[in-house]
């Protein structure tokens, strides 16, 4: 046996996963539900012991334990949730943590009622997506449709391209008669306007 298979120097370095952006987004938007989950736990904990040392004057805090995490979501809904969640770009899980943060910031629920305000904040999201996605459809079909329409015609009906009309003058012409050329380049068609 050699060296090298003990050190593993010929192997290619490990690299991280490469994973699919929309499960990354996913899942951190996931994490931040637990995450959100569990202060929203620690500071029921809280009010609930600021109830009992102000109902009975003593602090009895110290001897509670509690456990790690009590609540939690059913695997239905988690899957509900997750299904929602990769409706959701990636790069609009930031703005949609921000969100979530500053509609619980605003409302304090108790660890039950996180998951609803989740929800409520994907489907906020989800729409606003649909409508922007709608809105950039409607703006590139309007000015896909505007241009070539509008360009054809206003040409088509302001002038009119006449370039065998008996009237104009060419450069040959000119050099057979013998005569200088106008200042005019001849070699354009005349527009004429109709009326």
């Amino acid at each position: 046996m050699s060296l090298a298979s003990w050190f593993r120097w010929n192997d290619p370095p490990h690299r991280i996963s490469q994973r699919n952006p929309t499960e990354m987004g996913v899942e951190t938007l996931m994490m931040e539900l637990s995450w959100q989950m569990k202060q929203a736990e620690k500071q029921q904990r809280e009010r609930e012991n600021e109830y009992r040392r102000i109902k009975t004057g003593v602090d009895y805090g110290w001897l509670v334990s509690y456990p790690k995490q009590s609540y939690d979501i059913s695997p239905g809904e988690r899957l509900q949730l997750e299904d929602m969640c990769t409706k959701i770009h990636p790069s609009y899980c930031g703005p949609v943590i921000l969100r979530f943060r500053q509609v619980v910031a605003e409302y304090e629920p108790e660890a039950q009622e996180v998951s609803r305000l989740f929800r409520s904040v994907l489907q906020e999201a989800a729409e606003k997506i649909k409508e922007e996605e709608e809105a950039k459809k409607l703006a590139k079909q309007w000015n896909t449709k505007n241009r070539t329409s509008l360009s054809l015609t206003t040409f088509k009906s302001r002038s009119r391209i006449s370039p065998f009309i008996s009237d104009i003058k060419t450069i040959s012409e000119d050099v057979e008669r013998g005569t200088q050329p106008n200042r005019r380049v001849w070699s354009m068609p005349e527009f004429r306007n109709t009326k």
